[in-house]
């Protein structure tokens, strides 16, 4: 991972410099800092710092957060079709025991939540947590979201894990334009593995396919295999994908030095030797990008029905044997495994192949989907019970013991150590492949490893719910993959980002109409000069100097 070893920015003086005071042992550990960060808001001073004679509550680096008296706290919800919210789960009492806390719930739909969130966010009613947040942006210029920056020394296991993990550089993608970030991100200690491709490895070898070559491959030696597969197989097309092929053209376009599928965001890439944005998504490399899989389209190697089917589809052409390969991740794999209707069928998931830019890991941020904390909390509690809240936020989110409660649960009743204190799930619970034949499921029947608590951490913790399967996927991906760095934010103001937004909305929109035409053969590449025109008439130039313009104006913080 790439770090930032120009002068210390903002964020590192924030993050860093002050995370000594909070990170102590003792039980008032951060209570007593007596030089907190400048701030724009008066209270957040050292003279009206809670005194530690004064708290109620117990907290610190590896210490359990645990308040006198009961206290509850608001908080939305993301809830998930598959393991639907339950009001006994074990999750809820686990959490009181330990604590003290518990949720007033605002219950939505994984499917509706985003929608959700922005609507009482922008109504000035927003609970107090606000989980699973993959954007924030959107929310800084209505003033309802903390700049949760500007306390993050009050949460001492927040402020270990940037600096023992040097997360420093991977925090400042989250810095918006007043050099503040306003989500407490889930963070790992290591990258992650990301999508790929799960194959029929019986019928790749019997196709003749030498898999042993994988750690070599590039998107043409997949191409190769592929036709290998559909001459041995006779099928319509070996690959049917899931998604809509938003996952397989994100993991290629990293390889083809472009954005697409869900990492398509504003089509820019940033040039670290030069310093500068340039838009990739018109460029000469896009142009092969697109090429590439119009090829796959029109030699019958991938369905043109990836771009608008149901998931449920195409795993069904999978599992039926219709279809040889298929995007996904590999935590369904154990699942996908079990209904195949060939039983000699055989799942193996390949590293992502490598490109023109050259075999690079997809994954190249350690940060997750995060929390944000809503002015009502602030405003609501007071700053003392505000600066409490945070410290049971920083408990349970981002110390080991929390994450490992919302992770496996309660050891002796969910899980047990060996002797090597190797987590082992029980026997008659199923989660992420493990035991796949047990009765009960851990996020189901218990409410843990969810989505809304279980996310970020150390790699033990990671590796602690792999399948034997998952971890050789991890090592072939950090064996035969290089690491990439991470792209500056472009740290735009309020009416920078709806300028920038008035571009970027109808040129994507443009990019994204064009780019599956042109893969699907609806669009000849042989009119690739015009669609070039019409990418800049809709403002692909303008876009990316004004980004340019917004880097070099703020670069010295970011470090640059």
């Amino acid at each position: 991972m790439k770090k930032f070893n120009k002068a210390i920015g903002v964020l590192m003086v924030l993050v860093l410099a002050l995370s000594l005071a909070a990170c102590g042992g003792g039980k008032n550990e951060g209570a007593s800092d007596p030089n907190p960060p400048a701030t724009d808001k008066p209270n957040n001073s050292a003279e009206n710092k809670p005194a530690e004679s004064t708290l109620d509550y117990q907290f610190g680096e590896d210490q359990t957060f645990h308040s006198d008296e009961p206290v509850t706290y608001s908080m939305m919800y993301s809830d998930h079709e598959n393991y639907p919210y339950q009001k006994d789960w074990r999750l809820w009492s686990a959490i009181k025991e330990k604590t003290n806390v518990s949720f007033d719930l605002s219950l939505t739909a994984r499917t509706e939540y985003d929608n959700q969130k922005m609507l009482i966010i922008n109504s000035g009613d927003a609970p107090y947590i606000i989980p699973k947040t993959y954007d924030e942006t959107p929310f800084v210029a209505g003033g309802q979201i903390v700049p949760i920056s500007d306390y993050v020394q009050y949460m001492p296991n927040f402020t270990k894990a940037v600096k023992d993990w040097g997360l420093e550089a991977d925090l400042k993608a989250k810095l918006q334009a007043d050099g503040k970030y306003y989500v407490l991100p889930g963070m790992w200690e290591g990258a992650g593995s990301g999508y790929s491709y799960a194959i029929r490895k019986d019928v790749f070898e019997a196709a003749g396919v030498d898999l042993s070559q994988e750690g070599t491959w590039t998107y043409e030696d997949f191409y190769e295999a592929l036709k290998k597969v559909k001459a041995y197989t006779g099928a319509k097309y070996v690959m049917s994908d899931i998604n809509k092929g938003e996952s397989t053209l994100n993991i290629a376009a990293v390889e083809y030095g472009v954005t697409a599928g869900w990492g398509k965001s504003n089509g820019l890439k940033f040039d670290d030797a030069k310093q500068e944005f340039y838009f990739a998504d018109a460029s000469d490399d896009y142009k092969a990008f697109v090429t590439y899989f119009n090829k796959l389209v029109s030699e019958g190697l991938l369905d043109p029905e990836s771009f608008t089917q149901e998931n449920d589809v195409a795993e069904a052409k999978f599992f039926k044997g219709d279809s040889y390969v298929l995007n996904t991740n590999y935590q369904v794999m154990t699942d996908y495994q079990t209904k195949m209707q060939d039983p000699n069928a055989e799942l193996y998931m390949i590293v992502q192949p490598g490109g023109p830019k050259g075999k690079l890991q997809v994954e190249n941020s350690r940060l997750e989907n995060g929390v944000m904390i809503s002015e009502n909390a602030r405003k609501d509690l007071g700053e003392e019970n505000f600066i409490k809240l945070l410290r049971f936020v920083d408990w349970l989110w981002y110390s080991n013991e929390g994450q490992t409660l919302s992770l496996w649960g309660v050891e002796g009743e969910t899980y047990t150590k060996d002797a090597d204190g190797i987590i082992k799930l029980n026997p008659d619970i199923t989660y992420n492949g493990l035991n796949p034949d047990a009765p009960k499921k851990l996020n189901a029947d218990f409410g843990f490893g969810g989505g809304v608590f279980a996310y970020g951490g150390s790699n033990d913790l990671r590796w602690s719910k792999f399948t034997e399967g998952e971890k050789d996927y991890y090592n072939r991906i950090f064996k035969y993959n290089q690491p990439r760095s991470i792209a500056p934010p472009i740290m735009a103001s309020a009416d920078q980002s709806e300028q920038l937004n008035m571009i970027s909305t109808p040129l994507m929109d443009y990019i994204n109409t064009m780019t599956l035409k042109f893969i699907t053969g609806q669009e000849p590449l042989s009119n690739w000069d015009n669609f070039v025109k019409t990418a800049e008439a809709n403002g692909s130039t303008n876009y990316t100097n004004m980004a340019n313009e917004i880097f070099n104006s703020t670069k010295s913080v970011l470090g640059y």
